[in-house]
């Protein structure tokens, strides 16, 4: 806002009428294409992310809808031929001759613009002028009458009331402009945010006369800045707890699972060795957070071995927690005795009663080497996959509904006899990506897998055979996690 005292000055000239409608025509297209992009996501508003976006496009609303008014008070500012009416003053006094016929905008002109008003305090004569626009801002009636500078404080809120003295003071006294926000109480208790701007009057030697301001209404402009704050620190809470839960899970799941990389022996008393063993968990590349997969082998104090793989819903730390708890308990009933079938029913029990429900999926195999007898049960899980001279075969599973599905489950449970060299491959069901086409045939992930019979056959380990399945299936669309267990019988 130019200052009277510097009316010497040079003026820059404004642009003209055709170039401010280019300009109106321009913010309207942009102001157009924001509401569609505002549009789209009102359907997704539970997502964080989408809830930010939605707030950056409402503010850009607000300032595009800002940035139409002022153009139009440009625009406006051509309209010669429409005649403005100036606020009643005493001919030839000291302000009229300061203001002069252009130095300062018509308060009635820029009170048209609709959520900025102007207002006029003359300190000569103590009158005081408001365009209409400010009188609706401050929700006050004309027939009251404006605020005059020592009533204008009781509107504000207390802690505003200091920073609106200090830059009347500045205006007044030191000839500073102005320029600050604060709130205002309206006579209906609503709260309004206002931006004044303004700058001291000056007589021909100097001194203040009168100060002049514009106050805009920026309740709604702040309103969307704040939630949009509020919705980027949202984010980024949430985003600093999805890596502290990531990486607990990660922490946990490497504790808990078997601590060996690579190839494992079980060795077998008085012989050579019973099982070579290798196994790999692939984690999703759809997902950042840890699922509930696990692989697991022991050998148990009467020199059987025990094999599982398994899956808990979920994701994150309440999965791989909830897999540790199975997990631990699936070893210890292990070393106490306990057959696959008896194991697994446990094991339902144990979920089902747990303080966190969950439904989980299970393979548990218990070999003796010295008969080469494998006993197996199962909990709604892919049966283990038996190869044998270059061919392999799905195993016929026992009975066995999810983990944590009902109470008093009860676990059926299947033997098979093994020969040496047989290949055993338990797996999870996220081995193949859910949008694999291979998912559409007939076995799914199983089929894919024995057709890989001629190449284990050649293989010299389980972990070569290991290797192969991961060359396989560890791919870069995989959309759930997923562990592969296999043993070679010697």
């Amino acid at each position: 806002m130019p200052s009277p005292a510097h009316a010497d000055s040079p003026a820059a000239q404004p642009p003209g009428p055709g170039a401010v409608d280019a300009l109106i025509s321009q913010a309207r297209q942009l102001r157009s294409r924001v509401d569609e992009v505002l549009g789209e996501s009102v359907s997704a508003a539970e997502d964080p992310r989408l809830r930010w976006q939605r707030a950056l496009c409402d503010l850009a609303v607000h300032q595009l809808d800002d940035l139409g008014t002022h153009l139009g008070q440009l625009r406006e500012g051509f309209d010669l031929d429409v005649p403005v009416e100036a606020p009643a003053r005493e001919p030839g006094s000291p302000l009229d001759a300061a203001i002069g016929a252009s130095a300062l905008p018509d308060p009635v002109a820029v009170g048209a613009l609709g959520r900025a008003g102007s207002a006029q305090w003359d300190l000569l004569t103590d009158a005081v002028q408001w365009s209409d626009e400010l009188y609706r801002i401050f929700g006050r009636a004309q027939k009251d009458g404006p605020l005059t500078l020592d009533e204008l404080p009781s509107w504000l809120f207390s802690e505003d009331q200091q920073l609106l003295s200090e830059m009347v003071t500045g205006c007044l006294v030191d000839g500073r402009p102005i320029d600050g926000e604060f709130r205002i109480v309206r006579a209906e208790g609503s709260v309004r945010t206002v931006h004044m701007v303004g700058e001291p009057v000056f007589d021909a030697d100097g001194g203040t006369i009168a100060m002049w301001a514009v106050i805009r209404d920026v309740s709604d402009l702040r309103r969307s800045q704040r939630t949009l704050r509020e919705t980027r620190d949202s984010l980024e809470r949430q985003r600093q707890i999805a890596q502290t839960e990531r990486r607990l899970a990660v922490e946990l799941q490497e504790a808990v699972l078997p601590p060996w990389r690579g190839g494992l022996r079980f060795p077998q008393e008085g012989g050579p060795a019973a099982m070579d063993l290798a196994a790999r968990y692939l984690p999703s590349a759809t997902s950042g957070l840890i699922g509930g997969d696990w692989y697991d082998a022991m050998q148990l104090p009467d020199g059987s071995s025990l094999l599982s793989v398994g899956d808990l819903t979920g994701h994150g730390v309440a999965a791989t927690s909830g897999m540790a708890m199975l997990l631990g308990a699936l070893r210890g009933m292990a070393v106490a005795g306990l057959e696959p079938g008896a194991l697994m029913s446990s094991l339902n029990e144990l979920l089902d009663t747990s303080a966190q429900p969950a439904l989980g999926s299970a393979l548990c195999c218990r070999y003796e080497p010295g008969e080469r007898v494998l006993r197996w049960a199962q909990a709604g899980h892919p049966a283990p996959l038996l190869f044998r001279n270059g061919t392999g075969r799905v195993l016929d599973s026992p009975d066995g509904m999810l983990l944590g599905a009902t109470s008093g489950a009860r676990y059926a449970q299947a033997r098979e006899q093994l020969l040496p060299g047989d290949l055993l491959l338990l797996h999870t069901d996220g081995l193949v990506p859910s949008r694999s086409p291979h998912n559409a045939t007939a076995g799914g992930s199983a089929a894919r897998l024995l057709a890989m019979g001629p190449l284990f056959d050649g293989a010299r380990s389980a972990q070569d055979c290991l290797r192969m399945v991961a060359e396989e299936f560890d791919v870069p669309d995989r959309a759930d996690d997923a562990c592969v267990l296999i043993a070679r019988i010697s």
